[in-house]
Order: structure tokens, then C-alpha cells, then sequence
């Protein structure tokens, strides 16, 4: 099986993350000039790719699958044929699971890609990632942008804060629900009304709904892959909450040249729109906004639609066009910094989030030995109380500031 040993690509950085020789695992699909390489989200494996890795190669069959070496014994990269690279993140499938969570962040997972890139020989890729994968995509970027074609970004937010769902009771529940789920039919339940919007999932295919048809698949893949480790889960869900783009990679993303499509779908549940369609707005004129009537998972739920926008995006980038036609944003006038009160509402903010996360917990440790059910809706009552007080918070310190702006 195809592994990348990532330290041996990165002793010269000196990271903690290098120390414990980790081996990422990986597949490669199709084959030709182009290059693309897949960066999954929290808890995905590389397969979550495959409506992507078929649009794209033509192929869901790897390459390192020994029963079809003969027919493509011929093959090159010549000509306009794509190879497709995706991966297990560290702490997922069949990849290394550190155990410190210093050892998971996006720079470190940004790492990780760029030494499979080493590890595959390639000079440059269009690079596309999704939810926690789009940060990490983000990251690699800022890091090398030399070596980015073009790049995608679905569903994703800033991190931190921003990785906090839609604030509602049901929202919350599955996040609950989630933290909870022990088996794989727990797991994909659960999964499934974070990966789709209720319409798509009520949808009849035949005498079943796609929600009983999904169920069904989803179980099997987490049977086969198994459930995530707690190491695993907990690095993961560290390298979103620690996840922030400075200025200055923003910057570096920003003015490097290549085009950038931030593709979402409008009832996501996990990662809100308005934080991509802001990280967008950070990228003009590079970016092009891509809304979809999709979840989460719109990589699945809107295939096609989501396929030719990437399609679209390695053209723009081949065909080199100016930014300022690739981009359908609008460029917004600079406004004055009011620091004490950015300051300000991002310290209450960080507080009230990590008091909600504290409680959380406690309550969720509490409901496995208590009256669980009493428990289960408290902890939604409070968490989506808390939450609500440091959003309110904020839009009352931002209207703070936006009158600062006008007084200057």
C-alpha cells in the first residue's frame, strides 16, 4: 500500500510533528500533466473524494491496483489527462495517529501535503480541500504559493469561532449527538443530517428515501474503515479550533496569481456561509463565490454542479485568465481599524467560546452518569444560551466600532 513518510520530507524544519516518523496514506487516480491533489475534511478519509476523483480522473480504481497495471501500461502524461492524489489525514484511516494534539494543527497537516507533493515528484498542483481540508489547502497556500495552480476551497470557514455550527436547538443536538456516537450506526446516523439538507435526505429514490439508501452505505464505510480514535478526533478537532490565517498569508494567497474558487452549499449546518463568503471577500480579486443548493457534504450532494465548477477553475488557470474577469465579487472600500474594540470583541468572544466549550463537556461527562436525557437538554439549553450571549456581545461591540469608523 502507497504510504509517504512525511519526516523524511521535513527534518529541516525541526517540528515536534517530525519527531515520530509520520506516515501518510495515500492513492493516486488517472494520469497526465495535470495534477490535482484532494485535501479531506475532520474525520474523512481519502474515498470521500470519489464523486471528485471519478469527475476528475475518470477512474475511482487506484493506481496501485495491481489487477489493472496491464492496461495502463501504456499510459503517460502526455496529452490533457488529470491525476488525481488523495489522502488520509494524520489521525484518520489508515494514516499515523499522533497522540499529542500539540501535533495537530493546519500548518502541520499543510506540511504533511507539501511532502507528499515531494513524495509524488510534483512541482505544482491544483490544490482542493474541503471543511477542514480547505483550511489546511489555505495554509499550503500561504506557505507555498509558488507551488499552487489554482485553489479550491469548499465548505469552509476561518476557523476558531467560526467552526461553531448555526446556532439552533438542532444544530447543537448534532453536535451532541456526534460527541455520543460509540457504534457505526450511531455515527452514520448522525452523520447524515450533518452532511445533507433535509430535502436532499426526504428525497424518494425509487420506493426508499435517500436517507435510508445513505444509511445503509454509510454504515458499511465506517464498518470498513472503522471509527476514529479518540487521539485522532481530539488532534483534529484542535488543528480547526487553532486554525487562523494571518494578514499577511492572506496576502501572500491574495496577490500570488492563481485563481481561487470558494464553493459552498447554502443550508450547511456545520460551516456557516457567511464565513466563506467573508474569506472570499479577503481573497479579491483571486476568488470566485460558488453558492450551491447543497449541506455540508455538497461534494456529494450537488456532484455535477460541484465538478464543473472545479473543471472550470483548472481551465481558468491554464488558460491564465486576468483575475478580474475570473472573479463575480465586488471590491469593498477599506474602512479605519478601531484596535482597542477589534480587541476587545475578539477577547470576549474567545472567552465566551471556550467557557461554552468548558460546560459542554462537563454537562456531556455528566449526562453519561447522570440522568442522561435531563442532562442532553440542558447542555443544549446552556451551550445555545452561552453562544448567543458572545454573539450578541459581538454584534453590540461591531456596531461599537462601525460608529467609530463614522466619527473618524
Amino acid at each position: 500500500m502507497p504510504f509517504c513518510n512525511v519526516s523524511s520530507y521535513q527534518n529541516r524544519d525541526g517540528d515536534e510533528s517530525n519527531i515520530n516518523g509520520t506516515n501518510i496514506f495515500y492513492r493516486t487516480y488517472g494520469h497526465g500533466p495535470v495534477k490535482v491533489l484532494l485535501i479531506i475534511g475532520l474525520a474523512g478519509t481519502h474515498d470521500s473524494w470519489g464523486p471528485q476523483i471519478n469527475g476528475l480522473a475518470g477512474t475511482v480504481i487506484p493506481n496501485d491496483d495491481e489487477s489493472t497495471a496491464d492496461d495502463r501500461s501504456n499510459e503517460s502524461d502526455e496529452g490533457d489527462g488529470v491525476e488525481v492524489c488523495a489522502f488520509d489525514n494524520r489521525g484518520m484511516g489508515r494514516s499515523s495517529v499522533p497522540i499529542k494534539k500539540s501535533e495537530y494543527t493546519t500548518r502541520i497537516m499543510a506540511k504533511d501535503a507539501i511532502a507528499l507533493m515531494n513524495h509524488l515528484g510534483w512541482k505544482k498542483a491544483h490544490v482542493f480541500g474541503h471543511s477542514m481540508g480547505a483550511m489546511i489547502a489555505c495554509k499550503l497556500a500561504a506557505m507555498v504559493p509558488d507551488r499552487v495552480l489554482s485553489l479550491a476551497l469548499l465548505n469552509v470557514t476561518g476557523g476558531g469561532y467560526e467552526c461553531i455550527p448555526k446556532l439552533d436547538r438542532q444544530t447543537l443536538s448534532i453536535a451532541i449527538r456526534f460527541l455520543r456516537a460509540k457504534s457505526p450506526e450511531q455515527r452514520a446516523a448522525v452523520d447524515l443530517d450533518t452532511h445533507y439538507s433535509k430535502e436532499y435526505l426526504e428525497e424518494y429514490v425509487g420506493d426508499e428515501t435517500r436517507r435510508s439508501i445513505l444509511y445503509q452505505q454509510y454504515v458499511e464505510g465506517i464498518s470498513s474503515t472503522g471509527m476514529q480514535s479518540k487521539h485522532g478526533f481530539d488532534g483534529q478537532i484542535n488543528a480547526c479550533w487553532t486554525h487562523k490565517m494571518s494578514r499577511s498569508e492572506i496576502e501572500s494567497i491574495r496577490v500570488s496569481g492563481f485563481p481561487i474558487s470558494v464553493i459552498h452549499g447554502r443550508y450547511d449546518v456545520i460551516a456557516q456561509l457567511n464565513h466563506a463568503k467573508k474569506l472570499a471577500g479577503k481573497f479579491y480579486p483571486s476568488a470566485r463565490m460558488v453558492e450551491l443548493h447543497g449541506g455540508h457534504l455538497v461534494s456529494h450532494e450537488r456532484t455535477e454542479e460541484v465538478n464543473a465548477a472545479l473543471l472550470e477553475l483548472i481551465k481558468a488557470s491554464k488558460s491564465k485568465i486576468s483575475l478580474h474577469d475570473w472573479t463575480n465579487l465586488h471590491k469593498k472600500s477599506k474602512v479605519c481599524k478601531a484596535t482597542q474594540i477589534s480587541f476587545c470583541k475578539t477577547s470576549t468572544l474567545s472567552f465566551m467560546v471556550d467557557a461554552v466549550e468548558k460546560l459542554h463537556l462537563f454537562l456531556f461527562r455528566a449526562s453519561s452518569t447522570g440522568n442522561s436525557l435531563l442532562f442532553y437538554d440542558l447542555s443544549v439549553d446552556v451551550a445555545l444560551l452561552c453562544t448567543s450571549i458572545a454573539c450578541n456581545l459581538t454584534v453590540c461591540l461591531s456596531a461599537v466600532e462601525v460608529k467609530g469608523h463614522s466619527q473618524q
